[in-house]
């Protein structure tokens, strides 16, 4: 019986080298895209949590408008005037626009 020829590739030095930069490449390209999207997810994480602190924020403002209307509203300013012994004079209202 004839034995089988095996074939045996030669690669060049040049070509080893362009080899390994290519997988060396690959692989920095594959943990350099893991990072960023490890590093994005948690900035997105961050805009939630800043959003979520703005909305907290805008109620209570809301409500302490809330409150400083119904403080300043017509009747309740009447109501103090009668409770500290004040009398309420149509006259000395002036209105500014």
């Amino acid at each position: 019986m004839k034995s089988k020829k095996q074939y045996r590739i030669k690669l060049t030095k040049g070509e080893k080298i362009l080899y390994s930069l290519a997988i060396i490449c690959f692989l920095g390209t594959t943990v350099f895209k893991i990072f960023l999207g490890a590093r994005i997810g948690h900035l997105n994480i961050s805009v939630e949590k800043l959003k979520y602190e703005i909305n907290e924020q805008e109620k209570k403002v809301e409500g302490l408008t809330m409150k400083i209307n119904e403080l300043t509203s017509f009747d309740k300013v009447k109501d103090v005037v009668k409770t500290m012994g004040l009398a309420y004079h149509n006259d000395n209202i002036i209105d500014v626009d």
